[in-house]
């Protein structure tokens, strides 16, 4: 079916699919941009950047793709994918797990499990050693702090209707994104001075056997779990729906389906816009998934130039996501996230075709370093925008009580093709025999991504959704 197929024209606007009232177990102070319960929701986000920056982008991932592990190419593709299998485990699972967490009235509790499970494989990462028979080992540890990392962020983007209002929800959400880009940049300046290149002596500034990087995963599960806490007390919990909770594991598949249904008959928009970014959130992902890799690997960044890269980048990324979020509550999300896709996709072709040559590019000589400066800043100013607008434009649409389920699906969807981009990744590699040309593997996605978005009405003119409760 088209996503352009007829639906009834109300007489009337469109509603918006949350109304502005406090719905059980909404925080008191919601809608607040500086609120408790509001910085203390964004301080998991700010703790998350730990994994997310730290391990998965800028730092251990570039650790395990050296030389050390067996060449960056073979290493690159065992890393791509690991995280292809990861991603099908979390598409089986995320819709249930969060459905489960809605109707049991624990989504804080498992937010709480879930982040404690990253924590600690996390800091097991601390045993990988800087040979090639700890590669798979590395690769699973990431892979699988990925799953459950995935399961908490379920339930922690389900808990942003509890804490906006539909005029600030797009803020809130782009609030959040920068809470964590900022994080990540604290983060990565303590790794800097304290690990990598070290301001004064300490056992924890040891290069053997590469003891300084592998304490920095020590130091990331540390952080991560600390700033995990505030959102503990802070955010109410959701009322436990007595029926529905009493399902088996395997029965609320059932339930998942037939809610799917329902919500497709009510409002098939709100699946299309699923669909569409399941596709460009993957490749939103390997943006910093493969980012420090691509720099380290094609660029020839040390690890304490990715480092600084990073820095910048996530500075730059948290100015992005807090403007397009004002501008989201303004122009709406799916403007947000188209323009935000085209600028990705300028910006990863210029580091494609330019790549770490020299260049005359515009009138000006571009080097390696420049090419990467430039725009892979510009990358990092278009993430951030995509991946607040795209949370609050399913926040926009949830039913009310069903906010972890959604979420859940929003998981799915993107995890039953989160294997395309590292797929795609690592086969470029594979076919053009260098590095670098994986990056036409996430630009594929990319502007698959946004194609399949183009037809899909914004939330303001999609009717709200509707699904049985049991």
């Amino acid at each position: 079916m088209s996503v352009d197929s007829p639906q009834p024209v109300p007489s009337h606007p469109l509603p918006t699919a949350r109304p502005e009232v406090p719905t059980p177990g909404t925080a008191a102070g919601a809608g607040r941009l500086l609120s408790r319960p509001v910085l203390a929701w964004a301080s998991w986000d700010w703790g998350s950047a730990a994994f997310n920056a730290v391990m998965t982008t800028f730092v251990f991932t570039v650790y395990l793709t050296t030389d050390a592990f067996g060449g960056e190419d073979r290493a690159s593709v065992v890393l791509g994918w690991g995280l292809a299998t990861a991603g099908v485990l979390i598409a089986f699972l995320a819709p249930v797990t969060g459905q489960r967490s809605d109707n049991g009235g624990r989504r804080k509790l498992w937010l709480g499990v879930n982040s404690l499970l990253v924590a600690v494989l996390t800091g097991l990462c601390f045993f990988v050693f800087p040979r090639p028979e700890f590669l798979f080992l590395g690769v699973a540890l990431i892979a699988l702090a990925n799953v459950f990392f995935e399961f908490a962020g379920v339930n922690y983007n389900a808990m942003l209707t509890q804490i906006s209002t539909p005029r600030s929800i797009g803020r809130i959400s782009g609030f959040g994104w920068a809470m964590g880009y900022v994080g990540g940049i604290v983060a990565l300046v303590l790794v800097l001075v304290a690990f990598v290149e070290p301001i004064f002596t300490w056992f924890g500034s040891d290069t053997t056997d590469s003891l300084n990087i592998r304490l920095v995963a020590v130091f990331s599960a540390l952080w991560f779990l600390a700033f995990a806490v505030p959102v503990m007390f802070a955010v109410p919990e959701v009322p436990r729906k007595a029926k529905s909770a009493q399902l088996g594991f395997f029965a609320s598949y059932g339930l998942l389906f037939r809610r799917v249904k329902a919500i497709y008959r009510t409002s098939p928009h709100t699946i299309f816009f699923l669909l569409a970014s399941a596709v460009f959130r993957d490749g939103l992902a390997a943006v910093f998934t493969f980012g420090g890799i691509i720099a380290a690997g094609t660029f020839g960044f040390t690890l304490s130039e990715v480092i600084v890269f990073a820095i910048a980048g996530n500075l730059i990324a948290a100015v992005g996501a807090v403007g397009g979020g004002f501008l989201d509550d303004r122009a709406g999300p799916k403007r947000v996230i188209v323009i935000s896709l085209i600028g990705l996709l300028i910006a990863g072709s210029a580091v494609l075709i330019l790549g770490p040559g020299t260049h005359e590019f515009l009138g000006f000589i571009w080097t390696g370093d420049t090419t990467f400066w430039v725009f892979g800043l510009m990358l990092t100013l278009f993430v951030g925008p995509a991946q607040a607008s795209s949370r609050a434009y399913l926040a926009r649409l949830a039913p009310a009580g069903q906010e972890g389920e959604l979420f859940g699906l929003y998981a799915t969807t993107g995890r039953a093709v989160s294997f395309l981009a590292p797929a795609l990744f690592a086969t470029s590699i594979t076919i053009f025999g260098e590095q670098r040309y994986g990056i036409i593997g996430i630009l594929v996605v990319l502007l698959a991504g946004l194609l399949v978005l183009l037809p899909v009405k914004p939330p303001a003119k999609v009717a709200p959704a509707v699904a049985p409760s049991y």
